[in-house]
């Protein structure tokens, strides 16, 4: 990311940009082109909707993030719904089929691993009974997800598909990755008022030169290049198969010391792992020894459910043995 800064409008900026086309396809599962936002992934969030929603959207709640989807759903104007279930709880495809059935419905808006609480909902299952009502577009929020289980934007029917690359694909924040099915871009097309930084034409018609609408976060784009490249060399689906592990050694670690997870059994995330705090834990002091201790910094809880639990990372470049490092340093910490 120390690399010389280029113009981004001419032939290296174009040339770095191809270059990290097939990398970002193959982890998007996606033969569309993947499109680069200088932003957070809220940016492309609200953005998606400007584009694709005409006038009901269904937001699919379960935690923080989805939550606040519904609030900026209604805050852009739209008539927004939701299927809200407890946090800590998946999202229930026949609650959306049930829900979509009521009619009028042609956005819906979609978390796949709920960062806030950890959970992570059944993807391939919803797309199937959002996909089963014509016309109504499937936006997908991929942050904590993507590259750490298989997302197959194409093959699931998603009309868009996001990450910002802060979380799993270990770069500092301030870009936002997304595609558009063919789908989504004719009903973009149709849109009015979508707005010009978020316009998806826009950012169709730079992609076809290799190229971003508005100036782009060259320095992060030399780091995604680099990750993607480490991507490439690791393979995906021994990607896949660490993030399981060094996910598994947190549950182990939870398991041995009694704590509860906040996640039902199968919709846990492998991203990440929320704990709840037991009762008379003091969760802070345990936090601020472990990094004044140990340099290691955890997360208590966010949100509604901020102190009452904690969430335990092991996404992006972490490895069996830096995990261990954590793990060492907590049970030291535990005493």
């Amino acid at each position: 990311m120390s690399r010389t800064m280029i113009g981004h409008r001419g032939s290296e900026f174009e040339a770095l940009y191809a270059s990290l086309q097939p990398g970002l396809q193959a982890i998007f599962g996606t033969s569309r082109p993947v499109f680069l936002s200088t932003s957070s992934a809220w940016g492309v969030m609200e953005g998606a909707l400007r584009n694709l929603a005409r006038k009901k959207v269904l937001c699919l709640c379960c935690g923080a993030f989805s939550d606040k989807w519904l609030d900026v759903a209604k805050k852009c104007g739209y008539e927004a719904d939701s299927v809200q279930v407890e946090w800590g709880q998946q999202i229930d495809p026949e609650a959306v089929r049930a829900k979509l059935s009521e009619g009028g419905f042609d956005t819906v808006t979609f978390i796949h691993s709920e960062t806030s609480t950890g959970v992570l909902s059944d993807l391939a299952a919803v797309s199937k009974v959002v996909k089963s009502f014509p016309d109504t577009m499937l936006i997908v929020d991929t942050v904590s997800s993507l590259s750490t289980v298989p997302v197959d934007m194409d093959a699931n029917g998603i009309d868009v598909m996001l990450a910002g690359v802060q979380k799993a694909l270990a770069l500092p924040p301030g870009l936002c990755v997304f595609a558009v099915s063919e789908a989504g871009m004719e009903r973009v097309k149709g849109t009015p008022n979508r707005g010009y930084y978020f316009d998806f034409v826009e950012f169709a018609k730079n992609a076809a030169a290799n190229n971003t609408p508005s100036t782009p976060a060259i320095s992060i784009l030399y780091g995604l290049q680099y990750i993607l490249g480490e991507i490439e060399k690791e393979g995906l689906e021994t990607r896949f198969a660490r993030h399981a592990k060094t996910n598994a050694m947190i549950h182990a670690w939870g398991a041995k010391h009694g704590f509860e997870h906040f996640a039902p059994e199968g919709y846990r995330s492998t991203a990440l792992t929320c704990f709840k705090t037991p009762e008379g834990f003091d969760l802070s002091a345990f936090i601020k020894n472990l990094k004044t201790k140990h340099n290691f910094l955890i997360n208590g809880g966010y949100g509604k459910i901020k102190g009452t639990t904690f969430r335990i990372s092991n996404m992006g470049n972490e490895t069996e043995a830096t995990m261990q490092e954590l793990i060492d340093a907590m049970d030291d910490v535990l005493g």
